[in-house]
């Protein structure tokens, strides 16, 4: 089972904030990093999206509505279900950062990477995770505004006028500036991979910070994580099989189902801690740990359907034809000599 080195790094960084939280001077200090950290993760994304490869996915649209349909529509669905779930297996905060976990966009790399280890549609792939991480820079905080109000952290005017801020304005300067910084970009793709990772472990840090400093540890219990475990565990096997199967009742082929499977059942890490420590302030801490919990577990899901789905593409490739499509062919080749 593949475990995500990079869930461990954040496993290490929420263990550092449990031992030596950011208090006082370092604590505003942490803050304003990671404030900028954010800024600079959505200009960094605005700069990598290629504008022309995402007006060329249009054309296969179907798919990419299929995909946000279940991104944005059934996976909200999903979590305002889960609402009855509380206060009996779920507490409210964790709750709120279930609610989260379901209005936030697909993942781009992820889904790209096993769909092409299940032999699917990889550009659809490319092009769905692209607009899923589009949309979600105004859906999300939309949807959160909507679904979560008041409850979810303080939502309010100020957060909107965050959101623009720190997300939007960014996003749109990196999509200006593509022209001219673009190539820089794609040559050092390693190394802003790192400065990334590097930015979502501070913001990580920072919000945990704030939840040991308030005590907010003491809210969750490990009968709690369990029952939080499952229900994350129902809500992607439900997404899975719905991809797979309405994806067939769509009538789209066998690599289009691939693609709309793991780009429609997955939900970014890496778009949604940023969001979240704009969108939930103070509670922060314990509103990323349900997406952190989800992430782990659809890397290890997905990694197992996507050899399962190679494995039977590759049968199917090497099935010898049906007799009856052999004499087919044979009596037609007869009749055309």
């Amino acid at each position: 089972m593949p475990i995500d080195p990079y869930i461990l790094l954040l496993l290490g960084t929420v263990g550092l904030a449990a031992l030596f939280p950011a208090r006082g001077s370092a604590a505003d200090v942490a803050s304003g990093a990671s404030t900028a950290a954010v800024a600079l993760l959505f200009f960094l994304y605005g700069a990598r999206l290629s504008t022309r490869e995402a007006l060329d996915g249009l054309r296969h649209w179907r798919l990419h509505v299929t995909v946000l349909a279940c991104t944005f529509l059934v996976f909200p669905l999903l979590g305002l279900a889960a609402r009855g779930l509380v206060p009996v297996i779920l507490t409210h905060p964790l709750y709120q950062g279930l609610l989260f976990l379901t209005l936030v966009p697909s993942t781009v790399q992820s889904s790209i990477a096993f769909t092409s280890m299940a032999r699917g549609n990889v550009p659809a792939a490319i092009c769905a995770g692209s607009f899923s991480s589009l949309v979600g820079i105004v859906a999300t905080p939309l949807l959160a505004a909507s679904l979560l109000g008041g409850s979810g952290g303080g939502f309010s005017a100020d957060s909107l006028l965050k959101i623009v801020l720190q997300l939007l304005v960014p996003f749109l300067a990196g999509q200006l500036l593509r022209r001219w910084i673009g190539g820089f970009v794609t040559r050092r793709k390693r190394v802003l991979g790192l400065v990334d990772r590097g930015s979502i472990l501070l913001v990580v840090y920072t919000a945990f910070s704030v939840g040991v400093v308030q005590g907010i540890w003491h809210q969750v219990s490990p009968a709690r994580l369990g029952g939080l475990v499952v229900v994350e565990a129902v809500i992607l096997a439900v997404m899975l099989l719905l991809t797979w199967y309405g994806g067939k009742a769509l009538r789209f082929g066998r690599a289009d189902r691939i693609a709309i499977q793991f780009a429609g059942s997955k939900k970014s890490l890496a778009a949604g801690l940023p969001m979240a420590s704009v969108l939930f302030g103070a509670q922060a801490a314990l509103a990323v740990l349900p997406l952190m919990l989800f992430h782990q577990m659809q890397l290890i899901v997905c990694a197992v359907i996507a050899k399962r789905r190679a494995r039977e593409g590759a049968a199917e490739v090497s099935a010898p034809q049906p007799a009856a499509a052999t004499r087919t062919a044979v009596g037609t080749g007869t009749r055309s000599g």
